[in-house]
């Protein structure tokens, strides 16, 4: 078999082998790329590492899509909340109706209670247990 050959072969079996990590049927491929069914079957038998490592990747790319797009939309959305945050800061509350003031204040209340987080001192004697250092410090001379 001479190298053009070689090379043919080769590139049909790696376009198989996306075509299988990619979920498609033994007909769909048989049909496109012209080859029997029973020798796409054998060569699958022959490539089971190959496929399965190339939907691995396959699905890796998609999960690395979908965490961009994720990504993205977070941002789009702390974007727009920035802008209306913006923009209530140039607005003039007399407009607003008392019974309504009351409310905002009373969420924007629950709101602060929900952030606020207690200042909590250590006691003398807690703090982080350094005691491996003792081994060492034991050993130093002034």
């Amino acid at each position: 078999m001479d190298d053009e050959k070689k090379s043919g072969k080769q590139e049909l079996r790696e376009r198989f082998i996306e075509m299988r990590a990619s979920g498609r049927s033994f007909a769909s491929i048989a049909e496109e790329l012209e080859i029997s069914k029973t020798t796409l079957i054998s060569w699958s038998k022959g490539l089971v590492i190959e496929i399965k490592n190339a939907r691995s990747l396959r699905l890796d790319e998609l999960y690395q899509r979908f965490i961009v797009a994720k990504e993205r939309r977070i941002e789009a959305f702390g974007k727009r909340l920035e802008a209306i945050l913006t923009e209530l800061d140039k607005r003039d509350l007399a407009e607003i109706e008392t019974e309504k003031l009351l409310m905002l204040a009373l969420r924007y209340g629950d709101s602060l209670r929900t952030e606020y987080e207690p200042l909590t001192l250590a006691e003398k004697g807690e703090g982080p247990d350094l005691s491996f250092l003792d081994e060492y410090t034991n050993t130093w001379k002034a």
